[in-house]
């Protein structure tokens, strides 16, 4: 493997004094490094950071003075949902802009499990994370090729919707409160695909037998519990037998591997809402309770969890994607694996009434709703900002891998 790193030495020895400076400045770095890493780890997600442009602004990119990129460009890649197409890296919008160390945080995760074709850079990608956004940007330059994502048939716009980790309250056991159960995958699912549907989970008594002791919580309202699984995991507070509370993540363990179905598309196919953002939902629900089950069981999709403990360092990121490492608030997103890899980074811009955005992001995740080329669903962090954020965040997209040359 070829490295290609800045280098700070002179040809000459330096002096005691160079010495000292070097030092000094390595050691400022680090500590710069170390200090932003931590806040932006610490975060609970920005949703409108530095690489956040107010909503309404033009996409644009600024080609002055951009480094030479005149090399011929190499031929387009086919994947199995998307065709690549090498570009100039002057195409990609905002690449002057973006802090890159907020993405560096989420390439270190990605490489704690990389896929074949991004394990060799991760000794550059660990170096680079003291290292300026200047000394970042022209290493991205010089190790990869930017690619423009298109479908099949050549289309590069898509689309970009959002997801989140919820922060709910739950028991342990249930109460006239607390009564609507989450569980953990039911013995000999994998024998029996697909599973009950959530209606027939609901009133079969064979599916309650089978899921009967399985219960991990319960929550207060049916429509949280859809969220949750439907984001694929989340925060519980979880208040045990003996009145203490304790703070755990319900990551996704399995479905019953039916077809999901959108509760909002069944309310505006019923002509019962235009909107079908989540609190117009739980206005129609709170107008028509005697229709939930109607609502709930229009989706034959169910999710069933694993508890795992939360200590003060997971409750820093994201649950784990499919990748299996922890996401990054603004900065991972899920992807089709069949148009883009694991592990892949790559270059997002949307502009859109939610939020406009030109970044770096790390594809580290999929969903059962992310199908097709140029489609992403943006982690927008976790709680009330982040979940009003993506459910309001539905707008053209475009993307770009950074694919190593």
């Amino acid at each position: 493997m070829v490295h290609q790193t800045i280098s700070t030495s002179n040809t000459r020895a330096p002096s005691a004094s160079s010495k000292s400076k070097l030092m000094n400045r390595f050691l400022c770095t680090l500590a710069y490094a170390l200090i932003v890493g931590m806040l932006a780890a610490c975060s609970s997600g920005p949703l409108y950071g530095p690489t956040s442009i107010p909503p309404g602004s033009p996409v644009v990119s600024s080609t002055a003075n951009w480094p030479d990129d005149t090399a011929a460009l190499p031929a387009p890649l086919l994947q199995a949902r998307s065709r690549w197409t090498a570009v100039r890296w002057a195409e990609l919008p905002g690449l002057r802009d973006d802090p890159l160390h907020e993405a560096w945080n989420a390439w270190l995760k990605s490489c704690e499990r990389p896929g074949p074709v991004f394990a060799a850079l991760c000794s550059e990608v660990r170096r680079l994370s003291i290292g300026g956004v200047d000394e970042q940007r022209a290493w991205l330059m010089a190790r990869l090729q930017p690619y423009r994502v298109e479908s099949l048939s050549g289309g590069a716009e898509g689309l970009l919707t959002g997801y989140f980790e919820p922060v709910l309250d739950g028991a342990r056991v249930p109460s006239a409160e607390f009564r609507v159960p989450l569980y953990q995958p039911p013995l000999g699912l994998a024998q029996r695909k697909p599973w009950y549907t959530r209606q027939e989970i609901d009133t079969l008594a064979s599916a309650q037998a089978a899921l009967k002791g399985r219960e991990i919580a319960y929550l207060a309202d049916p429509i949280d519990a859809l969220v949750l699984q439907i984001q694929g995991s989340g925060r519980v507070r979880i208040t045990q037998p003996d009145g203490t509370q304790r703070l755990v993540r319900l990551a996704y363990a399995g479905s019953n591997e039916q077809p999901y179905k959108s509760v909002g598309r069944w309310l505006i196919d019923q002509g019962a809402l235009r909107d079908a953002s989540w609190p117009a939902i739980k206005g129609w629900i709170a107008q028509n309770p005697g229709r939930v089950n109607e609502l709930l069981w229009s989706n034959p999709r169910t999710v069933f969890f694993r508890e795992e403990p939360l200590s003060e360092l997971d409750a820093t990121s994201g649950p784990k994607g499919a990748q299996g490492v922890a996401l990054t608030p603004g900065r991972s997103i899920a992807v089709d694996p069949g148009s883009i890899p694991y592990g892949t980074p790559v270059w997002l811009a949307s502009a859109g009434p939610a939020v406009n955005l030109q970044r770096l992001v790390l594809a580290q995740d999929t969903g059962s709703a992310i199908v097709g080329a140029v489609r992403a669903d943006y982690f927008a962090g976790w709680g009330g900002p982040a979940g009003e954020l993506a459910g309001r965040l539905k707008q053209p997209l475009r993307l770009w891998v950074l694919w190593p040359k």
